[in-house]
């Protein structure tokens, strides 16, 4: 398994997810016990993927921000 596919690579997508989804980055840390900056990178990384999968969905993110 490569290490970009295993489970902690879901856990850190799911985050981001939650992050995107609430527009409330601060929250989202304070709530799954991520460090915010650890989190702004995780967004930076994979906003791309999540965003794309959201709109397939038709689930828009709340905020374009990193904030």
């Amino acid at each position: 398994m490569s290490k970009r596919n295993g489970p902690m690579e879901d856990v850190k997508k799911q985050y981001v997810r939650m992050a995107l989804e609430s527009g409330n980055m601060s929250f989202i840390a304070r709530k799954t016990g991520v460090n915010k900056s650890t989190l702004a990178n995780w967004v930076k990384q994979y906003r791309d993927d999540i965003e794309e999968d959201m709109r397939r969905e038709g689930v828009l993110p709340l905020s374009k921000t990193s904030s």
